[in-house]
């Protein structure tokens, strides 16, 4: 521990859920986009900046680009055209903090992979394989529907060879409100079937994986691997239905994977976050993660984290920025994650209710020894396509 009034080292962080970073140049619009899950411009004569999340980058990425704190957003981006993409991602990733990237490589864009986002950092990094993005891969070469099943299935043993984990985004594609159990074969292969008829006519409702029958065999192939099976709760663009995020409407199907030791990880959970730490509490193979929420709240991060800490077991909770385009939300996740832990944890050792020795270990147990547990170690791989 360090000495009274002294700062406290960080202790290195493993990045168990993120994104690539865009690898061209952005204009003032475009970086504003990634400021906020909407999918609409700021209220006329307002900006994106205006929110806890623009306020957090304004406050922690200009001195990383030799500019003061809280300058106004327009020196900001001009600076960081100055310097270029590239070298504005380089400086900002190097100073996260972070030794260790699960990188989700299913959204789409001009995204840096894996390799190309651990060079940049000088670190390490490894797939997370997101099970929508695979599905529609393999229909998009698929004749038949019995060909169809049988290379999702192979496809998914096969990514488990070398990924991290898998991903499920059902929240946004039906909602967690599934049936818990698999799909028997005659109704898997009759929803199979539907999909694939309607996206062969070119129905766009039919670009993407939506039906629960099929999300359902999704989730259990994961599960059958023994991977850790990541899954969004809670906020998110307005593609999803809030209400049908709760991650207590996993509980069925929390109680039903048990038997098989896969571990579930609900990943940002606000403002459900408690929920989520609740499950982690009861349930022994299942996992909170406190990313994306703490970027968002910003200078309310440490209220939110403290509610996580209120009921799950510290070592059941997962540091993550959710970072996605730009490398500034690599260093706001890192920053406000380790600032909400530190003011938190020091209050409770100052009201004696926790001591130093366990508030450091605490702090290495979220930042990255607990993600090491759940997903192993190991190095770099190849970017995902």
């Amino acid at each position: 521990m360090a000495a009274p009034g002294a700062a406290r080292p960080a202790p290195p962080l493993v990045d168990h859920h993120c994104h690539g970073v865009v690898r061209g140049e952005l204009d003032a619009a475009a970086f504003e986009a990634y400021l906020t899950e909407s999918d609409a411009p700021a209220a006329p004569g307002t900006s994106y900046f205006d929110t806890q999340l623009g306020f957090a980058v304004r406050r922690w990425c200009p001195p990383l680009l030799g500019l003061p704190p809280h300058c106004p957003p327009e020196r900001y981006l001009a600076r960081r055209r100055e310097l270029g993409a590239a070298e504005v991602t380089r400086r900002l990733l190097r100073a996260a903090g972070i030794t260790e990237f699960l990188v989700d490589t299913g959204l789409p864009g001009d995204l840096t992979g894996p390799r190309e986002l651990a060079e940049a950092a000088g670190g390490t990094a490894r797939e997370i394989v997101r099970l929508e993005h695979l599905a529609e891969r393999i229909a998009d070469t698929s004749r038949t529907t019995d060909s169809f099943l049988a290379s999702l299935d192979g496809a998914v043993r096969e990514a488990a060879r070398t990924a991290a984990a898998f991903k499920s985004v059902a929240a946004y594609r039906h909602g967690l409100d599934l049936a818990p159990t698999p799909p028997a074969p005659a109704p898997l292969r009759a929803a199979a079937d539907r999909w694939l008829t309607a996206r062969a006519t070119g129905d766009p409702g039919a670009a993407r994986v939506a039906d629960p029958v099929l999300l359902r065999h999704l989730l259990w192939a994961a599960v059958r691997t023994a991977l850790p099976l990541q899954l969004h709760t809670g906020f998110g663009d307005p593609d999803l239905r809030l209400d049908r995020c709760d991650p207590l409407l996993l509980t069925d199907f929390v109680r039903a994977v048990r038997p098989t030791g896969c571990r579930l990880v609900l990943l940002h959970g606000y403002p459900y976050h408690r929920g989520a730490a609740y499950l982690a509490a009861v349930f022994p193979h299942v996992y909170a993660d406190v990313g994306l929420a703490l970027t968002h709240t910003g200078a309310r991060a440490g209220a939110v984290l403290a509610e996580v800490l209120e009921l799950a077991p510290f070592g059941k909770v997962l540091f993550s920025t959710d970072a996605h385009g730009l490398p500034e939300l690599y260093v706001v996740g890192a920053r406000l994650f380790l600032e909400a832990l530190d003011t938190t944890s020091a209050r409770w050792v100052r009201d004696g209710a926790w001591c130093a020795a366990d508030a450091e270990r605490v702090a290495a147990l979220v930042a990255a020894d607990n993600a090491r547990r759940v997903y192993g170690r190991g190095g770099t791989v190849a970017d995902g396509t």
